[in-house]
């Protein structure tokens, strides 16, 4: 099984969220200038401009501090070019409880890399981790929150494209 603190990414992503924390740390000057300027105009207490400049600051810190810990923590590869087996950046299809008119299509993922288009789960969620590596015709099992075990069989993997 994977490191549940793995988050997979592909380089074109990585660069990405790169390219945005470094945005990001860039314009921490620019906030800090805001909220001097809005401190100069007097009551604290009053002053909405002031506490929307530290309101946003807070956001940026907070949005800094998820991608700092997101990037530290990514595996970086190229997305899947192999069929039939469930890796991350896959488009999996399973049915449930050997029921195979109750399917799902969705893409092995984390919330960083999908379009929208798409339901996507984490490699590291208890359907990701149970059904990674696993081959088209293979069934397995996974436990839900619920404490129900519930048995998945992969239909079919192939590789995502946006």
């Amino acid at each position: 099984m994977t490191d549940t603190r793995v988050t997979w990414l592909t380089q074109e992503s990585f660069d990405r969220l790169n390219g945005e924390l470094d945005s990001l740390i860039a314009n921490r000057p620019v906030i800090a200038a805001e909220i001097n300027e809005r401190r100069e105009e007097g009551d604290l207490k009053e002053n909405g401009g002031y506490h929307a400049a530290r309101e946003e600051q807070g956001q940026q810190e907070a949005r800094i501090r998820q991608l700092q810990d997101l990037l530290n923590n990514a595996k970086v590869g190229e997305a899947p070019t192999q069929s039939g087996v469930a890796l991350p950046g896959s488009v999996v299809t399973v049915y449930y409880d050997g029921d195979e008119s109750d399917k799902e299509t969705f893409l092995i993922a984390t919330r960083e890399e999908g379009s929208g288009e798409i339901e996507i789960y984490s490699p590291s969620s208890p359907l990701g981790a149970a059904i990674l590596d696993a081959t088209v015709g293979e069934s397995r099992e996974y436990t839900v929150p619920s404490g129900a075990k519930i048995t998945v069989t992969l239909v079919s993997a192939e590789p995502y494209h946006s």
